[in-house]
């Protein structure tokens, strides 16, 4: 089964753990090469980044690619962002997951809720968004489904629109909800590297 088969993946990559700031950060190494940077919430075990990386043709890494949180170019106070920006009210779209969903946000979209549609491309294996005044078009994948090999289910699929933002909610399947906790267990027998550094607190 292909779900098995990337947890198998995920259990024979070299793994490194770093605690703090409230937060479980994973780092794996693959046997191809590739890296894959995760960050969970210590409290709740959710996961609030994912991040891949890969070599080029001349085995250099190229930048990390942000799969599941805050795009990198969001991040505040780097000089890159101060010289060349975005415009503020470009939409912008992330995923952040929620413990029973997949979750995408595109914020900076002003249209009122009847002008979207969200839909399935079984075909295509995506999802697609689209306005009735063609003002926002995007066409996206969920690369969990592609490693399980599931199909997507247009019924798992909903939306709501509130604040000029845009919340697409897909229902994880139980092949993966299941898979996630029994990563966790794996996850939690992980010795982190700077396990007891800086997160005891003196009375």
């Amino acid at each position: 089964m292909a779900g098995s088969n990337w947890l198998a993946q995920l259990r024979s990559a070299s793994k490194t753990a770093l605690l703090g700031d409230g937060k479980r950060k994973i780092h794996y190494l693959f046997d191809n090469g590739k890296e894959m940077a995760e960050e969970y919430d210590m409290k709740t075990n959710q996961l609030l980044l994912r991040k891949w990386r890969e070599k080029n043709a001349l085995g250099a890494y190229g930048n990390w690619q942000v799969e599941v949180g805050e795009p990198a170019g969001l991040a505040v106070g780097t000089l890159d962002c101060e010289l060349i920006k975005e415009s503020s009210t470009n939409p912008i779209f992330m995923r952040k997951d929620t413990k029973n969903s997949f979750q995408w946000r595109i914020r900076n979209l002003p249209y009122p809720k009847d002008v979207y549609s969200v839909s399935v491309e079984k075909d295509q294996r995506c999802c697609v968004i689209h306005t009735t005044n063609k003002k926002y078009y995007k066409k996206f994948s969920i690369p969990d489904l592609e490693r399980f090999q599931l199909p997507l289910d247009c019924t798992a699929l909903s939306f709501t629109h509130a604040n000029n933002t845009l919340v697409i909610t897909y229902q994880k399947p139980q092949e993966i909800l299941d898979a996630e906790e029994e990563l966790q267990k794996e996850l939690k027998k992980i010795k982190a590297a700077n396990d007891g550094d800086g997160e005891c607190k003196t009375q």
